[in-house]
């Protein structure tokens, strides 16, 4: 059976630090030491994403905080290990070529280079979309 760990992060920066953590841990329980680190990376990016872009998206859409909450899950099915972060945006994310002396849009260019594929689709019910990246692992006892 795929394992599965999800949390739901308060939508503030300090989130950012308890879910990178929760994704060491969770990769470390799960014998996945060898992508912890590029997953709580990509965790750490697509939640700052989350919360820099999609909720005042979804805030200034609406007039009001979106009730649909942000959800980081991550699935062990065996080979590999997926992360996914939802968000109550419709906003589809890009990449975007920064100019050098730019401090932020790097972000998915990170998740690219750190995982083995990335990609994003709408939410259930039209609620938003997830954006979600997997990491190919080696072979661990369960």
């Amino acid at each position: 059976m795929p394992r599965v760990a999800t949390r739901t992060p308060a939508p503030a920066s300090h989130s950012i630090a308890a879910a990178r953590t929760f994704t060491l841990r969770t990769m470390y329980r799960w014998g996945a030491v060898d992508r912890a680190e590029d997953v709580a990376a990509v965790v750490s990016e697509l939640l700052t994403n989350a919360l820099r872009h999609a909720l005042p998206q979804a805030s200034q859409a609406t007039g009001r905080l979106a009730a649909w909450p942000i959800r980081l899950g991550l699935l062990d099915p065996g080979p590999c290990i997926v992360c996914a972060v939802a968000d109550p945006s419709s906003e589809l994310p890009l990449p975007r070529q920064p100019d050098w002396q730019d401090e932020t849009g790097r972000g998915l260019v990170v998740v690219a280079s750190l995982s083995d594929k990335w990609g994003y689709c709408g939410a259930p019910a039209d609620q938003g979309k997830v954006v979600w990246a997997a990491f190919a692992t080696t072979a661990r006892a369960y």
